[in-house]
Order: C-alpha cells, then structure tokens, then sequence
C-alpha cells in the first residue's frame, strides 16, 4: 500500500467504494485523514464499514469541512451530466480528485525523482503496460504495476528512486489527475471512444493528450490523426519526444515495418527486433504496443539484449488475442476484451481464415466498419441481443448461424473448424459488443469461453 499522507490530519469526502475506491479510503486513512465515504450501494458501503471505513450520506453532509472529494474513475464528473456528489463538491468549492492525483502528490512529496510510466491510448494500453511491466522485470528492475489495469494504484508499494511504477490510465482518470507529471507518458492511439462521458472526440483527445503533455518524456503513436497532431504540438514545444509507428519513421523514435521493428535517431534506422513467431505480439497493433514498450524500456536504459530477451518471453494478457486452445490445425482465440468494431478489427487483421464469434449487447455504429475483413471469414456464430442487427449486416456477404448462447457457438465452430481445409483456422471470440446482456463483464465471457474450449475432446491447452 502506499499511505496517502498528504491529507493527513485533514476530511476528505470518498464517492465510488469499489475496489480503487476502497483501496484509496484505505490509503488516505492510512496516511492520516479523515475519510467520510459513500456509495450508491448499499453492500459497498457495508462492506466498506466492516473494513473500518466511516460511512455518510454526504447529500446531508456539512461540505464544508471537506478538503477534497475523491472521486472513482468510473462516476461521471461532466457527461452525461456531473454525478449529485460532484454538483456538490463544486458547489462547495472542494477539489475533485481521484486516487492516481493522491499518487501523484505522494511521489512529489517522498520521492519526486522516483520512475513513473504512465500509460494511455484508445486501445493497447493494457497490453502495453504489461509488456513494458515484463521487460524491465528481465532487467532485474523493481516494478510496480498497476492503476486501469487492475491493481489499484494506492494498493501498490510506496514510490521511491529504486521502484518504477507502470500504470495505465483512462481517461478518466488523467481528468481526475491535475499534477500528473510522469516521467515517461505513452499515448498509443486516439480513436472514439467513451463519448458518452467526454461529450465529443475532441473533448475526449484533449484529455488524454495531458498526459503526454505533462511528461519529461512523451512517446507517442503517430498512425492517427488525432494523436498525430498530440506529437506535433509536443515537437513545437521543444520537449522530448520519441514518436512510435507501423510505418517508416522519419524522425527520432521506434517503428515497425510488418513484424520487424527499428529505432530511428540522428544516426539512422537500426533493425532492432524480429517479433514474427511471438504470438502474444501478433499483429500489427501488437507490432505498435511493442514499439512503445520499446521506446520506454530503452529510454529507461534497458539493454538491447534484455529487451529483446523480455519480448520473446511475453506471455500476453488474458482475453486479448489470447491463445487458449488447439485442436489439429486449427486454433481457438479469446478476445473478449474487443468491445466494439475497432477493438475487433485488430483481431480480424491478424488472421487468414477466420470462424467468428460475434455478439453481445451492442454498440453505436455496429460492425459495418468491419466489412473489409468480410473475405477473411469463414462463418460467423452470432449470440446475444445484437444477433438481428449483425445477420442483417453479414447478410449475403458471409455465412452465419443464429447460435443465442457462447456454449452453441463454441460447439458449432469447433465442428466448422475440424472441417476446414485451411491451413490454420481460427476460432475466434471477438464480439464487437458489451457482455452484460449475458455476462457481468467480458472476463467472465472470456473465462467462459476459455472452459468451454478446454472441454472440447482433443484440445492441446494453451497456458498464459
């Protein structure tokens, strides 16, 4: 844990008592504050109570006396419209923070030189943290990773000058984050996503832009337009930059030419690393994550050697592109965490012959975006509340089969498969939707699908 002392001795208002909000109650009392804290269910504040936490109804509370609300990064703060503890905290005049900010001023305090990556992107922030996670543990480093990936921040150990924290951060959080000053920001790509909290793309792309924004050194992926620009106003600012890329680089930084990866400086392109037979990398969104966790590792003065060493031995992330099974030639491939169009066409990308599960509570804009990849598939096995709208888009352009339920599709896949001549078929689990028509999140679809392929007669099991 890390105590968040810089509130000590004073009141702090918590909204949001899910595990990072009950993490961070935890800290700031730890650290010597006074948390008064709420949720807006009734078993999280229980729950929270039982762990020593003070509970409220802070819609009765004197504000007053609250230094600050911190505030989870899953509750609004502006869209659709700001959440009735947030309308009061600025009405109070009380700062709304969230628990990377505690982080963030805990470091200034005890350890302002320590190591801090922070990671940020539409998409490929998880893996990216992960991979850049790996590669400095191969170097021998003390690691803490952490923050949108699962461990709440304020639950990993204190910052000190030996330690590198590596966090992903949504968001949400860098708008909850003012004094984020990292010491090596990473935006990976900027596409539309969570609008229905940030109100437009630019709003959404100016946020994660403080990020890279705030760093001593910004690494930033180039290959859309919106993070493009990000790098160009980093470059007119005459702070470090290292650019990333799935195209040549004409300019310092890392990029990849199909599965091969250069570093470009003053000096020119030097090839630096084969990524071709890593499957966890597969890809070439892969190819991008791995370019970033390149410039980072280098940056932070990692050998050649040893990165290259920690690529070769990355294992993945579960749910992303993950290889959990084989039966005969063909290959069964979790990508539960693909929520919508953009996210699956990664996935799509990356494969020849494709049998894809698809479905889910569904997204705007459907997977029409996806019709390019159409050729690549086989058939597709639709489950879920967006079966009619998918058969309607697939219709005449590629066979499918109304399969309602995970288990169905499994089923009917692995037959399609063990029939088919190609020479590396895919079964493939990226549905382009939420999972809550069916499952709580899209671990527990991932997880589900992962059982049911383990179960099929045959299966030559993939461990992570």
């Amino acid at each position: 844990m890390t105590p968040a002392t810089t509130f000590g001795g004073r009141t702090v208002a918590l909204f949001g008592l899910g595990g990072s909000g009950l993490a961070t109650a935890l800290a700031l009392k730890s650290g010597g504050a006074r948390v008064v804290a709420c949720d807006d269910s009734a078993a999280a504040m229980a729950n929270a109570e039982a762990q020593g936490i003070e509970i409220a109804d802070l819609r009765a509370a004197d504000w007053s006396r609250f230094a600050a609300l911190i505030l989870s990064p899953g509750v609004p703060l502006t869209h659709p419209e700001p959440h009735w503890s947030a309308r009061l905290a600025q009405a109070a005049g009380v700062e709304i923070i969230g628990d990377t900010e505690l982080f963030c001023r805990e470091r200034a305090k005890r350890a302002p030189d320590a190591p801090f990556v922070a990671i940020t992107g539409t998409n490929g922030k998880s893996t990216t943290t992960a991979l850049v996670a790996h590669i400095l543990r191969e170097a021998g480093r003390d690691v803490q990773m952490g923050g949108n990936i699962g461990t709440a921040i304020l639950s990993l150990a204190p910052p000190a000058s030996d330690r590198v924290h590596v966090v992903e951060m949504s968001s949400f959080q860098i708008d909850l984050t003012p004094s984020l000053k990292p010491t090596i920001g990473v935006l990976l790509n900027i596409s539309p996503d969570h609008l229905d909290r940030h109100g437009t793309i630019a709003e959404y792309a100016a946020i994660k832009e403080r990020l890279a924004a705030a760093a001593d050194l910004a690494v930033i992926g180039i290959d859309d337009a919106f993070s493009r620009a990000v790098a160009t106003r980093r470059a007119d600012s005459g702070k470090p930059l290292a650019r990333i890329s799935t195209e040549r680089l004409d300019s310092e930084g890392v990029f990849a030419e199909g599965a091969a990866l250069f570093r470009l400086d003053a000096a020119g392109p030097e090839a630096f690393a084969d990524i071709s037979g890593i499957r966890s990398l597969r890809g070439t969104h892969n190819a991008q994550n791995a370019a970033a966790a390149v410039a980072v590792a280098d940056a932070l003065g990692v050998s050649g050697q040893t990165i290259r060493a920690g690529l070769s031995t990355f294992t993945g992330l579960p749910h992303r592109m993950e290889e959990v099974g084989r039966r005969g030639r063909a290959i069964f491939v979790n990508d539960s965490k693909a929520t919508n169009a953009d996210s699956t066409e990664k996935a799509l990308a990356s494969f020849e012959r494709i049998l894809w599960i698809l479905g889910g509570k569904p997204k705007e804009g459907g997977i029409d975006s996806l019709r390019p990849y159409f050729p690549k598939i086989d058939r597709a096995y639709l489950i879920g509340e967006a079966s009619d709208a998918f058969a309607g888009t697939l219709e005449n352009e590629v066979p499918y089969r109304r399969c309602g339920t995970l288990d169905k599709a499994v089923a009917a896949a692995a037959e399609d498969a063990a029939r088919s001549s190609a020479p590396e078929p895919a079964v493939l689990l990226s549905p382009a939707c939420a999972s809550y028509d069916q499952f709580k999140n899209f671990e527990v679809r991932g997880n589900r699908f992962r059982e049911l392929v383990r179960a099929l007669p045959g299966i030559e099991v993939k461990e992570l």
